[in-house]
């Protein structure tokens, strides 16, 4: 696990059939101890993060980032937060779901994306520092130092996956974390608004 920002690290998990990397986030925000959209953990990071005391929630951004959340919600004793419209759709079961503009713990902010791949899909905001947008399917670090969406049969309509994907820059991010490929920790909103012109 590797610190990336001021009370934030990750790691990462290598696909092969997608051939990049999967990244979960540990937030160290205010009180609270959050992981997000986690992969696998080594042993050694899994043994660290329990030693540095107790994670308090997993957040997940979609239905399709579950990931190792039911696993680590028995083995941290932890809470599970996913967004409502994809909570059906999931095996692990949630102790709270989350909706659009709601304030979670640890001062993070939900934004609900539409016409996204799944319905539910949401990213995550933080105000600290310059401002850290956290992504799971909305777009993908890849090439690295860019953005791009997913493939285009992803989408019932890429145009309007492209449109909804727009509300993420009305946030002020200098950072923006992603579920798959390689984050971006400092100019990341110019980079973002050109990969959705």
């Amino acid at each position: 696990m590797k610190p990336i920002l001021p009370g934030i690290a990750t790691w990462s998990w290598f696909s092969e059939e997608k051939q990049l990397n999967f990244n979960g986030h540990l937030l160290d925000v205010g009180e609270h101890r959050i992981l997000v959209d986690p992969p696998p953990l080594s042993d050694t990071d899994l043994s660290q993060l329990t030693n540095a005391g107790q994670v308090d929630y997993i957040l997940l951004t979609n239905r399709d980032h579950e990931r190792q959340s039911a696993t680590y919600k028995e083995t941290l004793k932890t809470r599970v937060y996913v967004p409502q419209a994809d909570a059906q759709e999931m095996s692990v079961t949630p102790e709270k779901t989350f909706v659009d503009g709601e304030l979670l713990p640890g001062g993070i902010w939900v934004i609900h994306l539409s016409n996204q791949k799944s319905p539910g899909e949401s990213a995550l905001f933080l105000q600290q520092g310059r401002g850290i947008l956290i992504v799971g399917d909305a777009l993908l670090g890849k090439p690295e130092g860019s953005v791009s969406m997913l493939p285009a049969e992803k989408y019932a309509d890429p145009v309007k996956a492209r449109e909804g994907l727009r509300r993420l820059l009305k946030y002020n991010f200098d950072s923006i974390l992603v579920g798959d490929g390689t984050s971006i920790l400092t100019g990341a909103k110019t980079v973002v608004a050109k990969a959705l012109e």
